[in-house]
């Protein structure tokens, strides 16, 4: 009944599985220049991640092995924890570099996204990894505070000060190297890192304190106040995660703003089934019906659609399906 579904374009050319080729591959003009070069974008982000993460992998997992032995040599809590806390940022250092690496592989028949929402996965697991590590500071403190044991000091604060450098550096590279601020992945290895950096500043004061005013119970009281940053930390990063993966709208994006914008097109009666997704860091998709009037020229209004959409909101993974004024189905206006 004159309905046409596009994906991307009407009708587009199909590739070697049956599939309708998107709009960024048909359309060879404006659309097909973007998307070449988001791809390459996201080559060169791809390489800095992949840098930053085994740079900072080498770094942790030296100081790790340092403030281990340090912490068994002084007899500091603040020191094994942080060293504790050390062996499980390596682990999530390795296995967003296997992230990394698996985002990488190139989609197929079966997964028509590729792997790249692996990232998301190894976040999620990464932010439950941090809540443990927190909750073991937590129980080993909870019983030093009724004994405290003596702790030498100022080897303590030596280790823990190499500890900080060495945490600073990661983080740097990190931030220079990867995409921090926008991918999940590299976030929460970055936040395993900087809970590091704050645990090695624990004890370092810590250390302090034993040091000027034998206080041994400084120890554990600061250990657990590291534990709870820690775990502020985690509670952003599994919460983002689990969004992600229960398939929320971008919170970068609003959806009734997208509707308005859409809805503003000439000759767009109405906009419904609308759905804005992630797949992964710096990847959304967008999937909308889009009631047209039958007087207008929906090709023209189904690549303004998509025009508006990569332009204003930034997303660049569209499947719009234009159905003409007169179609009427159960539904139809969700």
């Amino acid at each position: 009944m004159g309905k046409h579904k596009h994906n991307g374009h009407a009708d587009g050319p199909k590739d070697s599985y049956g599939q309708e080729q998107s709009h960024h591959e048909h359309h060879l003009g404006h659309h097909g220049h973007h998307h070449g070069h988001h791809g390459h974008h996201h080559h060169v982000d791809l390489e800095g991640n992949k840098k930053g993460l085994i740079i900072a992998l080498a770094i942790t997992f030296g100081i790790m092995l340092l403030e281990f032995f340090g912490g068994l040599f002084t007899g500091s809590l603040a020191l094994l924890s942080d060293s504790g806390h050390m062996l499980s940022d390596s682990s999530s250092l390795v296995l967003s570099l296997i992230a990394v690496w698996i985002a990488a592989k190139p989609a197929s028949p079966k997964k028509t996204y590729g792997y790249q929402r692996f990232e998301i996965v190894a976040a999620l697991f990464n932010g439950i990894s941090l809540f443990i590590i927190a909750g073991f500071i937590v129980w080993e403190a909870i019983e030093r505070f009724a004994n405290p044991p003596a702790v030498s000091s100022g080897s303590m604060m030596v280790i823990a000060l190499i500890g900080l450098l060495a945490n600073l550096l990661s983080a740097y590279f990190l931030m220079s190297r990867g995409d921090v601020k926008n991918n999940i992945n590299l976030r929460s290895a970055y936040l395993h890192i900087l809970g590091d950096a704050l645990g090695s500043i624990g004890a370092i004061g810590a250390g302090l304190v034993m040091w000027l005013f034998g206080w041994y119970i400084a120890d554990p009281v600061i250990s657990m106040a590291v534990s709870l940053l820690i775990l502020r930390g985690a509670w952003s990063v599994f919460v983002n995660a689990l969004h992600i993966l229960m398939e929320g709208t971008p919170e970068a994006i609003d959806q009734q703003s997208v509707r308005a914008a859409l809805e503003q097109i000439d000759g767009v009666l109405n906009v419904h089934d609308l759905h804005i997704w992630t797949i992964t860091s710096g990847m959304d998709s967008l999937s909308c019906h889009l009631l047209v009037d039958d007087n207008r020229d929906s090709q023209r209004i189904l690549q303004q659609a998509i025009r508006l959409i990569g332009e204003r909101f930034g997303i660049h993974h569209t499947t719009i399906q234009v159905e003409n004024s007169g179609i009427e189905h159960e539904g139809l206006h969700q």
